[in-house]
């Protein structure tokens, strides 16, 4: 039998001290994460800044017009905007096709792909979508107006949005 193994019980006498230090290192962990406030929690729903109601867009097709109301979304919520280049990983992409009527209102915002690992987040995002209505009025374009957009939301909950991002590392 090896030198380092207790002929009685079999086991190392390290390897049991090792087990019991990773037992109460887990068992802290747990506490811990349990300890944290309820407000710890990342807020991804938060109300818009009153941006300036009846802007008009210039714009003559979906893609010019989903600048527009990308620039609207950022001034509504400026302190929820990510700045500066978005790292490796983000915490989820969700991807929106909203319909605009003709008064600039949200009238359709259908998930075409969400996070499953955050539901909440995919939540937040379409609910912010139309409440930061009324949108830039389409005037150049018929009613409806649809087009496609990305969130890519941060884990700490800031965003971009993909027609404004600013890169990924």
């Amino acid at each position: 039998m090896p030198a380092n193994v207790d002929s009685a019980s079999g086991f190392r006498p390290g390897l049991e001290t090792v087990m019991k230090r990773i037992v109460a290192a887990a068992a802290f962990g747990l506490l811990t994460l349990s300890a944290l406030p309820a407000g710890a929690e990342v807020a991804y729903l938060t109300a818009p800044i009153a941006a300036r109601p009846g802007k008009v867009s210039m714009a003559t097709t979906p893609k010019e017009y989903r600048l527009d109301v990308a620039r609207h979304i950022y001034d509504s919520y400026p302190d929820r905007i990510f700045k500066g280049r978005l790292p490796p990983l983000i915490h989820a992409v969700v991807v929106l096709e909203t319909t605009v009527d003709e008064q600039g209102r949200p009238r359709e915002v259908k998930v075409v792909r969400g996070p499953s690992h955050a539901p909440d987040v995919t939540a937040a995002v379409r609910e912010m979508t139309f409440r930061v209505g009324p949108l830039p009025l389409p005037s150049k374009l018929g009613s409806p107006v649809r087009f496609i957009e990305i969130w890519l939301v941060h884990k700490n909950g800031r965003f971009q949005l993909d027609a404004l991002t600013e890169g990924q590392d």
